[in-house]
């Protein structure tokens, strides 16, 4: 868990590993010491999703979650972006007729983490982000529907 000041480009006021998964009250009297409009709190963690090519198997990859104040230097104005990771996790493969089914498990997990974030933390604005910057929503709807 990282917690950042006005913006990225200042070192992180503060910084912890768990060496479990923390339980929320420990995570909230966290933000509760810095709690401030113009700081992003950051929780980067695992999550399991399905991967692979021919023998599937659900296996752990990175997530990283924000929640911005409303007075942290934003680029697109967002209160909570999550970053899923590589698009292809979320992405059916053309050449691999099993991959359609796996990926739509994974849409799935992300968007009930983003339902999820959306009950326990109200925000005007959210961003779905993957490594590619692409706009994802944009390009699940070409890789479904074209």
């Amino acid at each position: 868990m990282r917690v950042y000041a006005v913006e990225f480009a200042e070192p992180a006021l503060y910084e912890r590993m768990f060496p479990s998964v923390p339980e929320p009250p420990a995570l909230a009297e966290v933000v509760r010491q810095f709690l401030n409009p113009d700081c992003c709190y950051e929780l980067e963690a695992a999550w399991d999703l399905w991967q692979g090519k021919e023998d599937w198997s659900l296996v752990p990859a990175r997530v990283v979650i924000q929640c911005r104040g409303p007075e942290f230097l934003s680029d697109a104005g967002e209160h909570i972006r999550i970053f899923c990771g590589i698009d292809s996790l979320f992405l059916p493969d053309p050449a691999v007729a099993a991959s359609v089914r796996f990926a739509e498990s994974n849409v799935r997990s992300l968007l009930k983490l983003s339902h999820d974030l959306d009950a326990a933390l109200p925000a005007e604005k959210r961003l779905l982000w993957t490594e590619s910057g692409e706009n994802f929503a944009a390009l699940l709807e070409r890789r479904l529907f074209h």
